[in-house]
């Protein structure tokens, strides 16, 4: 079996590329900086089915992405979650949040409607996989 995208995660946004382990993409909602990331293995559910090495990987990926992330956003704390819930192929979500955002202090998940990007999303997917890339994971 090979590494193939949800296509429900595949819909929430673009490509932003590919890390050593996890493949990137943008949350097209203009109200949050989010990201998610998941790692290009088949049939994985949770975090534990990676291999020791590769949740090693995991985690250093969440580390630099979340720093991209928020050095870009300038948001006050990073939400990190792989709920799965509603898509079982493991992914991470990384979300930049701050007070008065549009869910604040709630969660992201199911909080009112999602608001495209438009205009916008080029050059916010850009400068997010620039500033991932600054991070030196191997992109």
């Amino acid at each position: 079996m090979s590494f193939a995208l949800d296509p429900r995660l595949a819909a929430d946004g673009p490509a932003l590329g590919d890390l050593p382990l996890s493949h990137v993409r943008l949350v097209d909602d203009a109200r949050f900086f989010w990201i998610v990331l998941v790692p290009r293995r088949a049939g994985l559910v949770e975090i534990t089915d990676l291999s020791a090495p590769e949740r090693a990987l995991l985690m250093e990926e969440i580390a630099c992405a979340g720093a991209a992330l928020k050095a870009l956003s300038g948001c006050a704390k990073l939400n990190v979650a792989a709920l799965g819930n509603m898509v079982a192929q493991l992914h991470v979500h990384i979300v930049g949040r701050s007070p008065g955002d549009a869910a604040w202090p709630g969660p992201v998940f199911g909080a009112g409607t999602r608001e495209p990007l438009g205009e916008a999303l080029a050059p916010r997917a850009a400068a997010l996989w620039q500033a991932i890339a600054l991070q030196g994971i191997g992109v």
